[in-house]
């Protein structure tokens, strides 16, 4: 079992024990609505260029709306199971690579627009898997961030993931660093440390949910 199938479990676990009409932190989307995107991902890879390609939104939005139709318990079971057996995700390596953010963000969005979260406790071997993940999304995000950006761990690795005329520094578990990364500031436990104007920049830097 590797990190992401495990977060697997834990995403498939928040989604039933939340309920189909529960809000997420993806914003207008229901519990039921995220399954449908999930099942969608695995199941009609042709939708997929839709998430990071602009002028393919309509139609992956279009095929996500067609899953949706299906019972919230059946969309759940069927991304519990995994990947289908020909699916881009059996592929070696692939689902460590590409599915241990998307399960581990999309567990936290279910979990943390609930009341009284707290964050959970991550073993060693998961904080430096999402420490992997943080590096290599970071740069991406940060990639046109008007100053300088460094992730760091509080007692643990720190990286440089964008150069610019001021630096920021956020300080958070992997995890949390990972949530911030990906738009989700608000529910993320993150210090951001720098001057003001390069913690304002990197803070209102505009990161898609």
């Amino acid at each position: 079992m590797s990190h992401a199938a495990d977060e697997r479990q834990v995403l498939a676990d928040a989604l039933a024990e939340a309920g189909p009409d529960a809000p997420t932190l993806c914003a207008g989307w229901t519990a039921h609505d995220l399954a449908a995107h999930l099942v969608a991902r695995e199941h009609r890879p042709d939708s997929a260029p839709g998430v990071w390609l602009r002028p393919l939104a309509g139609w992956t939005e279009r095929v996500r709306r067609t899953q949706a139709r299906r019972p919230f318990d059946e969309l759940v079971r069927v991304f519990r199971s995994g990947p289908p057996a020909l699916g881009w995700s059996r592929l070696p390596g692939v689902d460590a690579q590409f599915n241990l953010t998307e399960h581990f963000v999309h567990a936290e969005d279910v979990r943390r627009a609930g009341t009284d979260w707290e964050p959970r406790n991550l073993s060693f071997d998961m904080e430096k898997a999402l420490w992997h993940q943080v590096v290599g999304v970071a740069r991406a995000r940060y990639r046109h961030s008007p100053v300088g950006v460094v992730m760091a761990v509080p007692d643990g690795p720190r990286r440089v993931v964008h150069r610019g005329p001021d630096t920021a520094t956020l300080t958070g578990a992997s995890g949390e660093l990972l949530l911030f990364t990906m738009g989700r500031r608000a529910h993320a436990r993150v210090e951001v440390d720098g001057s003001q104007a390069a913690v304002a920049r990197v803070t209102g830097l505009d990161l898609d949910v």
